[in-house]
């Protein structure tokens, strides 16, 4: 494995990445990458990540001195391919995570970021830890397999080197991600009783608050293809995606940073309305695509967006149940809403169904719920809302009767549990038990709107396979 290592830039400081999905290197990477060509090159990129799923990634990346290609695509269907060069080292994955650690504690680190995914977090309605996880219950017992593990573990490291402040840098789509983070971070180092390393990274990180924004689907043969026609390279690792791309930013830093907004980030003092439109907007609808797409044999979200029925609910969902919530905002959601399905119709992009259908027991939570509870808080029923969780009830039968076209992956999921829900007295009843409505589970209110929801999915499904 000591070949992954790539020679240490000569950068002043460095990026520590966690999580080198496509979704990094087609967005936070690109950014640095474009900064680094205006001239400025005092940061750099190194990359690790927790699991070991991502050996080939690492392992051809690093073949390839963090080089690789990122395809995107308009609407139209115009491709454009360009040559990252920001990620400078990466880092070799070890089953204790020492390289990884070791990397993030040096003092030329002044930023750690990281993409694990929003069922990564293992945090409950509350913004409390989730401790029925079993991975997190491994690293509460000194494991290093989820976020909270890694960086303790490396904080630890940094107050006992002497390293200096630190920037925790969410990068997920979690409503609050830094707030809930960092939350997250403090119980677990309370929980696991290291008292002064707690106190430390009170005062030596911060944890700002972002909104990431750029369609990117998995990667795949097809992509490599292309890549190699357009430019030469023989490229085991290129990523693509659409051509439009936001980062919204609190600038809250600690330890110095890029200036991400001389190439198009928005570095702002409240990323709160920006993330609030795009993960109820943008989010929450590719969920509902996903899910309504896959339930009628569809494929791609794209083919979804353009079904009129689909495209209804979607648009109705946003229309009728987020826009009065969110109202008022600095954004014109209604032009927002018109710009999101116009993004999801690229045909060119080719989403999976299956990709974006994923997750469910966190995006429901994190994605659709509080725009149920603020509906029924103000006397208002959000029934175009409610058809979205009852999508997903019909998609998650067809799970468990092993009738869906492709495999379901769900981070947050409890499959004993998920399956319990379809064998007990009343299905519906337990689904709408589970602890991922917090305080909604089992409400008498919640249960009629989603019954109602789902007679819906189900009189349209009828209709669909008669015609």
């Amino acid at each position: 494995m000591a070949s992954q290592e790539i020679s240490q830039s000569t950068t002043d400081n460095v990026i520590v990445h966690i999580g080198i999905g496509a979704f990094h290197r087609a967005h936070q990477a690109w950014y640095l990458h474009r900064l680094n060509l205006k001239g400025d090159s005092h940061w750099s990129l190194a990359i690790g990540n927790i699991r070991a799923d991502m050996q080939p990634v690492l392992q051809a990346l690093a073949s390839q001195d963090g080089v690789y290609t990122l395809e995107t695509v308009t609407p139209e269907g115009e491709r454009d391919y360009e040559t990252i060069r920001s990620i400078k080292r990466v880092i070799p994955w070890d089953a204790n995570l020492d390289s990884l650690v070791a990397a993030a504690a040096e003092p030329r680190c002044k930023i750690i970021s990281f993409t694990v995914t929003e069922g990564g977090y293992y945090l409950d309605d509350h913004h409390r830890l989730d401790r029925t996880s079993p991975d997190l219950a491994a690293d509460l017992a000194g494991a290093r397999t989820t976020i909270y593990g890694t960086i303790a573990a490396i904080l630890a490291q940094r107050m006992e080197q002497q390293a200096g402040p630190v920037t925790l840098l969410n990068c997920d789509n979690l409503r609050g991600n830094g707030e809930r983070f960092r939350a997250g971070l403090l119980e677990f180092l309370q929980a696991t009783a290291q008292v002064e390393l707690h106190d430390w990274a009170r005062t030596h990180t911060t944890s700002p608050n972002t909104m990431v924004d750029r369609i990117t689907p998995r990667s795949n043969d097809e992509l490599k293809v292309r890549v190699k026609q357009a430019t030469g390279f023989d490229d085991q690792s290129p990523v693509m995606g659409e051509r439009f791309i936001q980062w919204v930013i609190e600038d809250d830093f600690c330890a110095g940073r890029p200036a991400w907004e001389t190439v198009g980030a928005e570095l702002v003092s409240s990323v709160l309305p920006y993330e609030e439109a795009k993960i109820r907007i943008l989010n929450a609808s590719h969920s509902c695509i996903a899910w309504a797409g896959t339930l009628i044999g569809l494929d791609y979200i794209h083919q979804g967006t353009i079904d009129p029925a689909i495209r209804k609910m979607a648009f109705d969902y946003v229309t009728d149940d987020v826009i009065p919530c969110l109202t008022p905002s600095p954004l014109d959601l209604a032009a927002y809403r018109d710009v999101v399905l116009s993004r999801f119709s690229n045909p060119y992009i080719q989403d999976t169904n299956q990709r974006v259908a994923a997750d469910g027991f966190s995006k429901i939570p994190g994605f659709i719920l509080p725009t149920i509870k603020e509906c029924l808080e103000r006397g208002a029923q959000p029934h175009s809302t409610a058809l979205l969780p009852a999508l997903f009830f019909v998609f998650l039968q067809r799970w468990h009767a092993g009738t869906l076209p492709y495999v379901y992956q769900d981070g947050t999921m409890d499959v004993d549990a998920a399956h319990a829900i379809f064998t007990s007295p009343d299905p519906l009843a337990a689904f709408c038990a589970d602890r991922m409505w917090g305080s909604l589970a089992g409400q008498p209110a919640l249960l009629a709107l989603i019954s109602t929801g789902v007679t819906q999915v189900e009189a349209w499904l009828a209709a669909q396979n008669k015609s």
